[in-house]
């Protein structure tokens, strides 16, 4: 009972530091987006900050499973926010070191990577750590929780941010208190509260118990590691269920962080809104997303296959956006896209979870995914970035990318049903081997 009620507080304290932790990811991205507008950098630059964050995971998947793994996850956790901090304090300190405008850039594009390399080392310790303290059948519930916070601090922190560089807000929170003497502009002063709330978070990481899980020793030789993880990568991929719970996850975080910017763009363009009030649009979206992982927390692991024909409605839900101009349709619009995604991606998550979890170890299989989200990540940003440089509408961008996420989830079903058609025994195996590994 002593031990039980231990990894509930533990729990807990999951929760909170990766609430607080991507509360200041994305009030940090609004930020870091009006850092480039008040250096007049092109359009295109936001989505490739947004690149290279994503190329931090990727570079480092080979790495960051094993280190997760070989140390307490919760101090892990520790320090990537100690990382990402030490990013905010680079990028306040763009502007006060630098004079030129282009150097400026390339700070703020610095600091955003070092942020990145932070969470890219961060991810595999929170997910990881989920997957020791829950047994199977509670994995979907505590994935929901999970991404439900994350979701809601996806509002706040948009919001956040948002307001933080309102130009009705930031003058009376900046220029009549002691901070006037710091910034000179409302994202310097974003950036700072960020640099706050990232010290919470490790705070709380401090406070996470162990979860008395250890693994073997991990490879230290870099060409060993990454020898290892493309044999991680083969593992998850050719395995029936791994493969369609990737490839699920892969499509919806490439597309989700493309969308992103999507709906910035699309509110200056087609709302005519500002940056501050394009970062609300993104929270509506958020909140949508609650409401559908909430709901998905009822569906049984064994069901997690279920919901993949909501991944092809959500994409063309997005078909929708180019047609609504009215706050409520607009809203509405944003919402149904939210919940669609919230709902379908994660019973997906806590399948791949288990799954890499049986197949290999919780820090690795984390890494796994991240890699593989990431990289699509960096695809989508790179073509949306492209469509952005050949001065494309944003309507006609959206009318692309719904096209191409709703065909891409039918193609995920065709490929689920032919698995399934070749080893009809597929939806038997979830949950088969229990809570642990051979690793353990």
């Amino acid at each position: 009972m002593q031990r039980e009620s231990r990894l509930n507080r533990g729990f807990y304290l999951v929760m909170a530091a990766q609430a607080l932790s991507s509360l200041a990811d994305n009030a940090l991205l609004i930020a870091a987006i009006a850092l480039i507008a008040d250096l007049q950098g092109p359009d295109w630059m936001a989505p490739m900050m947004k690149w290279w964050f994503a190329l931090a995971y990727v570079v480092l998947a080979a790495f960051v499973g094993a280190f997760a793994d070989s140390f307490p996850k919760g101090r892990v956790m520790f320090a990537t926010n100690a990382i990402k901090l030490t990013g905010c304090i680079v990028m306040f300190s763009s502007q006060l070191l630098f004079s030129g405008a282009n150097a400026q850039l390339v700070m703020v594009f610095c600091a955003y990577t070092l942020v990145g390399i932070g969470a890219a080392a961060y991810s595999p310790a929170k997910y990881g750590i989920v997957t020791e303290m829950l047994p199977p059948d509670q994995l979907v519930k505590g994935n929901s929780w999970i991404e439900g916070l994350t979701v809601l601090s996806i509002i706040f922190g948009t919001v956040l941010g948002g307001v933080l560089i309102s130009p009705h807000v930031a003058p009376v929170l900046f220029d009549s208190t002691w901070l006037r003497h710091l910034v000179r502009s409302p994202a310097e002063g974003a950036v700072i509260i960020v640099g706050f709330v990232y010290l919470l978070a490790a705070i709380c990481n401090l406070f996470i118990p162990r979860t008395g899980i250890s693994y073997p020793k991990q490879q230290t030789r870099p060409v060993a590691l990454i020898r290892e993880f493309g044999g991680y990568v083969k593992i998850l991929w050719r395995d029936k269920l791994g493969q369609i719970s990737l490839a699920v996850t892969t499509l919806f975080w490439g597309a989700g962080a493309t969308l992103q910017f999507i709906v910035i763009e699309w509110g200056a363009r087609h709302l005519n809104y500002r940056l501050d009030q394009a970062s609300v649009l993104m929270g509506i979206a958020a909140i949508g997303t609650v409401f559908g992982s909430i709901l998905a927390g009822r569906v049984p692991l064994r069901r997690a296959l279920s919901v993949l024909p909501l991944g092809v409605i959500m994409g063309f839900a997005v078909l929708l956006m180019p047609m609504v101009y009215e706050r409520w349709a607009v809203y509405s619009v944003l919402m149904l896209v939210g919940a669609l995604s919230g709902f379908f991606v994660v019973p997906m998550n806590a399948l791949l979870q288990h799954r890499g979890h049986v197949l290999l170890s919780a820090g690795h299989s984390i890494a796994v995914q991240n890699f593989n989200e990431q990289l699509n990540i960096l695809l989508m940003l790179a073509v949306y970035s492209l469509m952005l440089w050949f001065n494309l509408p944003i309507n006609t961008i959206i009318v692309i990318f719904g096209l191409l996420v709703a065909s891409l989830m039918f193609a995920i079903m065709r490929w689920n049903t032919l698995n399934h058609r070749a080893d009809p025994s597929l939806p038997n195996q979830i949950g088969q081997h229990g809570h642990g590994t051979a690793l353990h």
